[in-house]
């Protein structure tokens, strides 16, 4: 027997989705109207989510400033995030694919090697991957970042495929190498678009890591040229004084190209995440 739900209940149900909706989304908006706000008006006793007084001002500054600085955070963010996502994919990929298929002496310990890295808080592994970094000569490079973007990035990455690779039925591959493909080529032709849903999102949150990161980025990179967006935005705070509408302006950009990479890989980001989540 189907349970009709009332209208009542009904209403209640989308009053409720209505009301985290709104909470989860105003920061946001409150977020992109400071960016159109003047300095005055962001410090009155009054609040408004509306700008009574709408500006450009805020972003004009960002994309002036001396040296074009901001621009080359948001150059220096773009590669950066770019090239952890591509060698996180790529790194992961083989590496789950590997665990998945094969079997070989210490497999189960290179599984726990990367869910240990897993259990430490970003902050512990400042100070070792400091070092490592130090001797490698890799301070205040984009190679140094990358690689500390790696280590927080491939282990989730890895477990996430395995898990995805692990509910691909082996009988496909099995009649690909009949057919003349050797592992490789199963491997590229046969499993990966298969598995497209799980590399969205390894990718998408390689892509997250890289873009959103602080710590690591203000750490290894001195250089006010090498900043990435984040680590750029702090230099509107000051001592005394916070430039919170040219903060806001920078947040807001920020987000816009997390948007739009989830816009293009939404349609597989559910099915992955449901795929990586059940199997394992």
């Amino acid at each position: 027997m189907i349970n009709r739900i009332s209208w009542t209940e009904r209403v209640l149900v989308h009053a409720v989705l209505i009301l985290f909706a709104v909470i989860a989304v105003f920061p946001f908006l409150w977020l992109l109207s400071t960016s159109f706000k003047p300095a005055a008006e962001i410090f009155t006793s009054e609040i408004h989510l509306v700008p009574e007084t709408f500006t450009w001002e805020n972003y004009q500054y960002l994309f002036a400033m001396k040296d074009n600085l901001f621009l080359k955070w948001i150059w220096n963010s773009v590669f950066v995030a770019l090239l952890t996502t591509v060698l996180a994919v790529f790194l992961s990929a083989t590496t789950a694919y590997a665990l998945s298929r094969f079997n070989f002496p210490g497999k189960r310990g290179v599984m726990y090697s990367f869910l240990l890295t897993q259990m430490f808080p970003a902050a512990i592994l400042i100070v070792p991957l400091y070092n490592l970094i130090k001797n490698l000569g890799l301070l205040n490079s984009y190679t140094g970042l990358i690689l500390a973007y790696m280590t927080t990035a491939l282990p989730f990455c890895v477990w996430m495929l395995k898990s995805y690779f692990d509910s691909i039925p082996v009988e496909l591959e099995e009649a690909a190498k009949v057919d003349g493909l050797n592992t490789w080529g199963t491997f590229y032709r046969i499993v990966l678009p298969l598995a497209l849903p799980g590399l969205a999102v390894t990718g998408f949150f390689a892509f997250i890591t890289a873009w959103n990161e602080f710590l690591f980025a203000l750490t290894f990179m001195s250089e006010q040229s090498a900043y990435t967006l984040p680590v750029g935005l702090r230099t509107f705070v000051f001592q005394f004084r916070t430039d919170w509408h040219y903060m806001s302006a920078g947040a807001v950009l920020i987000t816009i190209p997390v948007l739009l990479f989830f816009a293009v890989a939404q349609r597989w980001l559910v099915s992955g995440l449901t795929a990586g989540g059940s199997k394992g």
